[in-house]
């Protein structure tokens, strides 16, 4: 088990070295310490502070400048490393319950380390295990004992090479056999093969493997999830009726060990069926507590919306690990100035703020929406445990789902977007590899594709959207839902006859304009989107092709805005809560303005489109005000920096070292990768060079 940190604020809290950021962190208006301790708490920091020294001073988790490790190493090395993390015992199944935010945090934690250890311990802890606790029952309680023990090693085999995001067309079969009490589980061809499922292709024992359940009579019941197991846990070879194996080097995330696995009519006993949505007696008769097949199906996948949530957790450490990078690069690289003999930092140029600190905000605000959503889920899965099958309890699902299905869409891309603009940001020095934009920009990647290709899944939020209209507009239903997300649109009518009435900069610098403004737009695009799908079916068109003809500038931006409305929704309510310290609420406010009225800018021309924004004004604003909470905000970076930033051990980049001292680190950094320290056995001559090498080979 790791030591826990203790003593006071100086030992959780301590002072970054003095060096070429000084003067930055001299000049922001409020204490890091104490934004730290507001947006985390001392019991969370300690936890994380656990986990970073005991990864730092633990020789298997060295890092190896210009290690090139085969793919095989690395998907040992990153077995070894997680099985570690259990040993560490960080967070006990206790503490989960206790304190559930200390999971997406150990998470995080694991992925300011490596994304690929961080992917390798989520699919094992809270997708594999989330899906044997929220869709079984007490009889496979065992089960989760042994993923925490680690006598098992889990997986999610639910995707196949001919089908992903569709899921109801899934192939594999599981037909009962009442003779033996058995369920058999058959792959009928290679396109019905489990594909690109995480932890199986090296190290996965056993996997939830989602089929089509069959009863006598060969009567179908759609898909239902079964534990197999696919390996001897203690060789690991493939169990009878297994074929097994590695999908190979990816564009990043290679310490994750993608698989695939085909089953040929593998016998399992029939308290394999995870149980909560549907069973199946010794006799074979099926029975469920769901007569509703649409909501028994959505129960099954409700395990997708952990996973959602989660690599939207995901997303948002890369690009906080990306933020922190290039703005202490822009911090201290100087370039040009008023004078030729006189360089300033290149965060003092408008561009450079405008390019950066958008996404400093967006890391800020899209923090706080994984956190409360992450806790909308726990609630959600407790009802679930608990039997809660009230309306409410449904309702919350559906809202979580179509929430989860928009937010990592906006999380991957938004950080996929970022990272790429800190690569830029940052030059030259940007796309060295030791500098880690490139791996996060690789290992961040993927996020935008698994668990649901980001186009697909928006169509899931816009449905939900385009229903509660449709029930609105024939039942005259009011928009109510448990979380309140959807609440505002009751006011529907009254909202799309509003106008942009702001006329100054100084009057927009608050996010509560832009509620406002994205309050109508989500109005104006679930009307026009509502309209184009009943143009479109009384023009012949079928429901499907309706459908498909309304995603592109209809249901893709409807979603979006939705979520990004919810997202500022969330964080104006909590930087502006009473509890806030005075000295914390002017920067909190501007980060929140600043996400809110960028986000609501890359829709100008919907807003000019639908007459909530007219004449050149407006626009003029909107954008005037962006570039003045930049400004405003460039002073604060560093400490805003110095809040999310990782150990430099874990943030393992040389230009974004917390002494600021640029060059000396890269310069290190590059001298030991090249091993020229080795043979420069002429240096001693440069007098000059002397404290340098000194420096250098201490520190190295």
């Amino acid at each position: 088990m790791a030591p826990t940190v203790e003593g006071g604020d100086a030992a959780l809290l301590p002072e970054f070295p003095r060096g070429p950021l000084d003067a930055y962190r001299a000049r922001a208006s409020f204490s890091w310490k104490e934004l730290a301790l507001f947006t985390e708490g001392e019991d969370m920091l300690r936890f994380k502070k656990t986990i970073f020294s005991a990864l730092e001073n633990d020789p298997l988790f060295a890092r190896s400048p210009g290690a090139d490790l085969s793919l095989d190493k690395y998907r040992e090395l990153n077995f070894l490393r997680c099985k570690r993390i259990f040993e560490y015992d960080f967070l006990s199944v206790e503490d989960m319950f206790k304190s559930p935010l200390k999971v997406p945090a150990l998470i995080q934690c694991l992925g300011m380390y490596d994304s690929s250890l961080a992917a390798k311990y989520l699919l094992h802890t809270l997708v594999f295990g989330s899906a044997v606790y929220s869709s079984g029952s007490e009889r496979h309680l065992t089960y989760i004992q042994k993923i925490f023990s680690m006598e098992i090693f889990g997986c999610f085999a639910l995707t196949e090479l001919s089908h992903g995001s569709n899921t109801k067309a899934i192939r594999t079969t599981a037909h009962y056999d009442p003779a033996t009490k058995e369920f058999i589980i058959h792959s009928p061809d290679f396109e019905a093969a489990k594909f690109w499922v995480g932890n199986m292709g090296k190290t996965a024992t056993h996997a939830v493997v989602f089929a089509k359940l069959h009863v006598p009579g060969d009567q179908c019941h759609g898909l239902h999830p079964f534990i197999v197991q696919i390996r001897d846990p203690k060789t690991l070879l493939p169990m009878p009726g297994v074929m097994v194996g590695d999908m190979g080097k990816k564009l990043g995330q290679n310490g994750l060990d993608n698989g695939f696995a085909m089953f040929h009519k593998v016998r399992v006993p029939r308290q394999s069926l995870l149980n909560r949505m549907g069973d199946v007696t010794p006799e074979g008769t099926y029975v469920s507590p769901f007569k509703d097949v649409r909501q028994r199906f959505g129960v099954s996948l409700g395990g997708l919306s952990s996973g959602r949530v989660s690599i939207l957790s995901l997303a948002v450490v890369n690009l906080k690990l990306a933020i922190a990078i290039a703005l202490r690069f822009s911090a201290t690289r100087r370039q040009f100035g008023p004078t030729q003999e006189e360089e300033i930092a290149v965060l003092e140029y408008p561009m450079q703020q405008c390019r950066l600190l958008p996404y400093l905000a967006a890391a800020y605000a899209l923090d706080h929406f994984s956190k409360s959503l992450f806790l909308d889920l726990v609630e959600l899965q407790r009802g679930h445990a608990s039997g809660d099958r009230s309306a409410r309890q449904a309702e919350l699902g559906r809202e979580i789902h179509a929430l989860a299905s928009a937010g990592k869409p906006l999380a991957s891309w938004t950080a996929q977007q970022g990272i790429q603009e800190c690569r830029e940001a940052c030059g030259g020095h940007g796309y060295l590899a030791m500098n880690r934009l490139g791996v996060l920009r690789d290992d961040n990647d993927p996020n935008c594709t698994y668990e649901g290709d980001n186009n697909v899944l928006l169509q899931q939020t816009s449905n939900y959207l385009l229903g509660l209209l449709a029930h609105r507009v024939r039942d005259g239903a009011c928009f109510r839902s448990p979380l309140k997300s959807v609440d505002f649109l009751d006011a529907y009518p009254s909202i799309l006859d509003q106008k942009f009435e702001v006329s100054s900069v100084a009057d927009c610098l608050d996010s509560a304009v832009a509620l406002a403004a994205y309050k109508w737009l989500v109005c104006y695009l679930l009307r026009e989107t509502y309209q184009k799908l009943n143009q479109e079916k009384r023009s012949g068109s079928s429901d499907f092709d309706a459908r498909n003809n309304c995603q592109v500038s209809h249901g893709r931006p409807l979603a979006l805005a939705f979520l990004e409305l919810t997202v500022v929704q969330r964080f104006h309510e909590h930087v502006h809560q009473p509890c806030v310290p005075p000295s914390l609420r002017a920067v909190l406010g501007r980060l929140s303005a600043l996400y809110a009225l960028w986000s609501l800018s890359r829709h100008a021309a919907l807003l000019y489109r639908g007459g909530y924004f007219s004449g050149e004004q407006a626009g003029e604003v909107l954008e005037s005000a962006v570039l003045a909470l930049c400004s405003q905000l460039k002073d604060d970076a560093v400490a805003l920096v110095d809040v999310i930033a990782p150990p430099d051990f874990v943030l393992d980049s040389p230009i974004g070292r917390a002494d600021g001292e640029l060059y000396k680190n890269l310069w290190g950094a590059v001298l030991q990768e090249s091993k020229v320290l080795e043979r420069a056995s002429w240096w001693p001559e440069f007098s000059v060079n002397k404290p340098v090498i000194g420096s250098l080979k201490s520190k190295l």
